[in-house]
């Protein structure tokens, strides 16, 4: 098993920076703010002599209350879960109570523990260390993790007690086989509720205030033999409403995940209905091309009236989304969340379908035969043949003439029909049209003027 260390300590005093430094990645949030970490956040280590799975984890500092108290008890799940932790402080304000505090949890739940003097650049080390030999936790090691500075060294003599360990091959899965999952919302629809739930582990803080999740925390997980990567995102506001620059930076982590995952889950809260806000966030999803699974979470306790309601608004306002499967959910209760999973298994099959150029072409011929394409001044647009050009989402190249004068509702006709044919449900199909080269195009002027009377005559009679 690889070595796992989590880094502990007050907040605001580099775990994430040191995080971000040792994974190689900026996958956690960073800014001067304190209690900006709520969620434990996993990496894969790139810096020492082995290789190694890190932990950050939210400040503690004694004393927590509400969310604070839900971040302090993800903390001490890291540290359980650790075989070594790092104490991180800062070097530059000196010993707290609240640093003394954070060495008794350790001592109360960790095997061995490292001491890191956090933001040391410039400064004498052997100074910078003095006071924090008094925490008792063996020689204080001063570093930079903003900068780097010994940080190797650091983890050198963190890691020796592993070194003689068989090297792993830094991967949690078969990214093969790996299918990434992000579950994208608003503040406060449930997504981590409903995160927890499929997991089947309070692995994320749920807490009845919006705006809770701040960072897009991926969590890996197997189902059913089937490895799942499912990303926690920060809800996403309208940008009226995104003042403090952290927020704005949680929406960009959230846009980051959607991106890069496989499969969306998009999550609406159908007592509050469907907002202005969740058209565009799935939406984006759309124009990016990722195969989508629509959650209406908090379904329970619904009227009859109710539900009918907010199924029509559903349909009335979601008229882009009718490829997408519709699941009413209760994350809380579990209803239906097991049918979320496997709404994502078919929503990604679609979305990375082959089909031959044969079978697209021969879909094609029936689409035309049952409903040809318009007429053009006096000329019929002609589709010839079909092959796919791409993947998540699936893409079809339709070669014809004039195809740049195909009405949009006959485009649409193709895309419901290619999407019957081949049961593409869940992801988006893009149509890409080419038109052929014209071979008589501008011949016409290099006729003689005698050949161009001749031909305005022969005109004039085929009018009459």
């Amino acid at each position: 098993m690889l070595p796992v260390i989590a880094l502990i300590g007050r907040p605001n005093v580099g775990k994430s920076t040191l995080f971000n430094r040792l994974t190689r990645s900026r996958d956690a949030i960073v800014s001067n703010y304190p209690g900006l970490t709520r969620d434990r956040q996993y990496g894969f280590g790139k810096i020492g002599p082995v290789a190694y799975i890190v932990i950050d984890t939210g400040g503690v500092a004694g004393g927590e209350i509400g969310i604070n108290e839900l971040m302090a008890e993800q903390t001490l799940a890291a540290v359980q879960e650790a075989d070594t932790v790092v104490v991180m402080v800062d070097g530059r304000n000196g010993l707290t109570s609240a640093d003394e505090y954070v060495v008794d949890l350790v001592r109360r739940h960790s095997r061995k523990a490292w001491l890191a003097v956090n933001k040391a650049e410039g400064l004498d080390q052997e100074l910078v260390s003095s006071e924090f030999h008094a925490l008792g936790l063996g020689k204080p090691l001063a570093i930079s993790a903003a900068h780097g500075d010994r940080v190797a060294n650091f983890m050198g003599e963190v890691l020796a007690p592993f070194s003689n360990a068989t090297p792993k091959v830094i991967e949690s899965t078969d990214k093969a086989k790996e299918l990434r999952i992000s579950v994208i919302g608003r503040p406060n629809v449930g997504k981590s509720t409903l995160i927890n739930r499929l997991i089947g582990e309070e692995r994320l803080v749920v807490y009845d205030q919006p705006g809770t999740t701040r960072d897009s925390v991926a969590i890996p997980f197997e189902r059913n033999e089937r490895s799942y990567v499912i990303v926690d995102t920060a809800g996403v506001r309208r940008k009226a409403k995104v003042r403090e620059t952290i927020e704005k930076f949680s929406v960009i982590k959230a846009l980051q995940a959607m991106e890069n995952a496989q499969v969306v889950i998009a999550v609406i809260d159908a007592r509050e209905g469907i907002t202005e806000q969740d058209i565009s966030l799935m939406g984006l999803a759309v124009v990016r091309g990722r195969a989508l699974v629509v959650a209406v979470n908090k379904w329970d306790g619904l009227t009859l009236n109710q539900k009918k309601h907010a199924n029509s608004e559903l349909d009335r306002r979601l008229p882009f989304l009718d490829f997408a499967e519709r699941i009413t959910i209760s994350a809380l209760h579990g209803t239906g969340v097991g049918d979320i999973l496997p709404a994502t298994e078919r929503a990604y099959d679609a979305a990375i379908r082959n089909m031959s150029t044969g079978d697209l072409t021969r879909v094609l011929e029936d689409a035309t035969q049952a409903h040809p394409p318009p007429l053009v001044r006096g000329r019929r647009i002609r589709l010839r043949y079909a092959h796919q050009g791409g993947r998540n989402p699936p893409v079809i190249i339709i070669h014809g003439n004039q195809t740049e004068k195909l009405p949009d509702a006959y485009r649409r006709y193709l895309m419901n029909h290619f999407r019957k044919v081949f049961k593409l449900n869940g992801t988006p199909v893009r149509l890409s049209f080419r038109t052929s080269n014209n071979p008589y195009k501008g011949k016409r002027n290099k006729l003689t003027p005698r050949q161009q009377r001749r031909r305005k005559r022969l005109f004039k009679r085929v009018k009459k």
